[in-house]
């Protein structure tokens, strides 16, 4: 590992080790504890009880953060004819069909963050699939990208939307804002994601769920934060 910095250091020391904290005192020492020099994002993981190995502890989802994340993101809609006219409406940034896909194909084009597509247009997709889905940019139903209410799932993107999706492990990341938020934005950022990580709890689940929550800034330090939010 390499030689940590001296912000780093100096960031740790204001963690107690081993200490749980309150989600109030977490997001106060996020900030705090920020060590990059640009507006770094502010990131909750939750390692849950999860056999992965199910289909159904699969957990995989989108939600519209009530706070929005701090980015702005750029957005390309694969559609045709009226579907395509609304998502240009809606403030997609490229709306287009055969003659995007041959753009990223060809020129390796990926000018954007997100891509929603109709579902009529998923075969034609399908090709890209090795190429969009070790970027995590391939449309999907259960992310809310494969949808013909395309203007809708623009204006979602656009208002903040964060995917999330369980690992080999049973961890889910999330981005829940930036650093220069304030206090109480990130708070209900948080109680927002952790909230909709407990809703869709699967049903076979046997006994404590979420094993441990930690917050984290771009670089800096994690900080455990005491589960209270489903008290």
């Amino acid at each position: 590992m390499g030689k940590r910095s001296k912000k780093y250091i100096e960031a740790v020391s204001k963690i107690e080790k081993g200490k749980v904290y309150s989600k109030e005192e977490a997001v106060k020492l996020v900030k705090e504890t920020s060590v990059c020099s640009f507006d770094g994002s502010v990131e909750v993981a939750m390692r849950l009880n999860l056999d992965t190995k199910k289909a159904d502890q699969q957990l995989r989802g989108a939600i519209v953060l009530p706070k929005g994340t701090g980015k702005t993101k750029k957005v390309l809609v694969i559609a045709k004819g009226e579907k395509a006219n609304q998502a240009k409406e809606a403030g997609a940034d490229y709306v287009g069909d055969v003659d995007m896909l041959e753009k990223i194909e060809k020129e390796n084009w990926f000018d954007f963050d997100t891509m929603i597509a109709t579902p009529d247009m998923m075969p034609l997709l399908g090709k890209l699939g090795k190429v969009l889905g070790p970027k995590g940019l391939m449309p999907n139903p259960k992310t809310g990208t494969v949808t013909m209410d395309v203007a809708k799932a623009v204006d979602e993107v656009k208002a903040g939307r964060v995917e999330y999706r369980t690992d080999s492990f049973g961890n889910i990341h999330g981005v829940i804002g930036k650093v220069s938020f304030s206090e109480e934005d990130l708070l209900a950022n948080l109680d927002a994601f952790v909230a909709q990580i407990l809703r869709i709890k699967p049903a076979t689940v046997k006994g404590e769920y979420v094993k441990n929550i930690s917050i984290t800034s771009t670089m800096g330090p994690g900080i455990k934060v005491e589960n209270s939010f489903d008290k």
